[in-house]
């Protein structure tokens, strides 16, 4: 918990996640494990926010589809991550649609909602929202805004692999995880990070 849904932390596994997908699609089941460990906090926080207390049900759907289709995948960790988003928020929308209900985030505790000290760029912002808090705030934001908050903080996507899942272009995705972003931080207090663009969000290399 806390904070496993950064960026930085999440991406920072991605060459373990890498080789682990590769095992797997030559029939490693342990393999097939790891990445399952090391993607599914995310992907669970990702579809909270999305369809609330129903995550779990949406993401077992899910990940039958990966293991099934697990063959047919091509690239890295931080692809992979994408892909399985992207095919969580398939499943994710086929059960809004079937439930006819709006995304919404679950009701999480509000003890989570602490930034730890002032920051002074969207970039700071987006790496101090915990996954709680954001899950949290997120359901009231617009749904663009709070998709691409949900896979930026959450997912740990940058703008380009955000926009995919998305089917958005990645300047698109970063105006709406920025404008996304001054909401929370305005909800939560934070000093001094009004003023920037969205080239502070930056992209990783």
């Amino acid at each position: 918990m806390g904070q496993g849904g950064e960026p930085r932390r999440v991406r920072a596994h991605d060459g373990e996640l890498g080789a682990a997908v590769a095992r797997a699609q030559e029939g490693d089941e342990a393999a097939f494990a790891v990445a399952y460990r090391l993607v599914q906090p995310a992907l669970l926080g990702y579809l909270r926010g999305l369809v609330g207390d129903d995550a779990e049900d949406v993401a077992s759907d899910a990940w039958l589809e990966i293991a099934r289709d697990l063959g047919r995948f091509k690239g890295d960790g931080a692809g992979f991550r994408g892909w399985t988003a992207t095919i969580a928020r398939h499943r994710a929308l086929d059960h809004l649609r079937r439930q006819k209900v709006r995304p919404r985030s679950s009701a999480l505790e509000q003890d989570v909602l602490e930034l730890p000290g002032p920051h002074s760029t969207h970039d700071q912002a987006l790496e101090s929202i915990s996954t709680e808090a954001a899950l949290e705030l997120v359901g009231g934001l617009p749904r663009d805004q709070a998709e691409a908050v949900l896979l930026r903080v959450i997912v740990g996507l940058d703008a380009p692999s955000a926009a995919r899942v998305l089917g958005k272009r990645p300047g698109a995705v970063r105006t709406a995880a920025y404008r996304g972003l001054k909401r929370l931080a305005k909800q939560l207090g934070v000093q001094g990070v009004t003023d920037d663009g969205p080239r502070t969000l930056g992209e990783s290399k």
